[in-house]
């Protein structure tokens, strides 16, 4: 079904799909103005970073924003901020609430994982075309036995809670971001910092040592044992045991 806004971008809601993502770069080809947001029910063939699996079960929020920088400057950095909106719309549904984000893509509940967000650029050419960014959230879908210790739901935290609640807020903040930029501002990256669920962990990939930041550009800062600080555009995080930060 399609909702038309006065004087927005579409939001299309759908009970099922094979991906959000797909859905719209379709649309984006097709046209589809800056803003358009898609949303499943449930997805069949969700994906995470990588190409991995995205399970998409009916109570999760599933969604995918479409973006028109005009300009690849600054596009790398859209998973980090697009991180940073979402977290305080889930925060701003139940107070004492503390949403982390795992660079570079993992949104954090305690030490389980939330929701993740993938965003995908494409190319007319030399130019940029589009960025379509997807949003999932586990919400109040069941948690698969096989995750049970690592993932968590959002009403497990916040009894209550729907993917209809937390959709207008999600979907307010990414059509309200502001303009892109090649570097991240200050108040993001004191944000970034406050919200930084690996400051302090102790990382045996992409680099080894201590996860001390996030940087400007928005890569990972990694201390070595040599006290050298590395930073990591790109990579799979893994720890080394189970340093957790409070």
């Amino acid at each position: 079904m399609v909702f038309p806004l006065s004087g927005m971008p579409r939001l299309i809601r759908l009970p099922v799909v094979g991906s959000t993502m797909d859905l719209l770069h379709g649309l984006a080809a097709e046209g589809a103005e800056a803003g358009t947001v898609v949303v499943a029910g449930e997805q069949t063939g969700g994906r995470g970073s990588r190409g991995r699996d995205w399970r998409s079960p009916p109570g999760g929020l599933w969604l995918s924003a479409l973006f028109r920088p005009g300009a690849a400057a600054g596009v790398e950095l859209f998973g980090l901020r697009i991180g940073l909106a979402v977290a305080a719309a889930v925060e701003a549904l139940g107070s004492g609430l503390r949403v982390g984000i795992k660079w570079p893509n993992d949104l954090m509940v305690g030490h389980r994982k939330l929701g993740g967000i993938l965003c995908e650029a494409r190319w007319q050419g030399d130019a940029l075309g589009w960025v379509v960014a997807g949003v999932g959230i586990n919400v109040a879908n069941p948690i698969p036995d096989d995750l049970a210790d690592t993932a968590v739901a959002l009403d497990a935290r916040l009894p209550g809670a729907t993917p209809e609640l937390l959709e207008p807020e999600i979907v307010t903040r990414l059509r309200t971001l502001g303009a892109p930029s090649e570097q991240l501002g200050a108040g993001e990256l004191s944000e970034l910092r406050h919200r930084d669920w690996l400051l302090g962990h102790r990382l045996r990939a992409p680099s080894p040592g201590t996860a001390v930041g996030i940087s400007a550009d928005g890569a990972l800062l990694v201390r070595a044992g040599s006290g050298e600080t590395v930073a990591v555009r790109a990579g799979t995080v893994h720890l080394a045991g189970h340093s957790f930060t409070s």
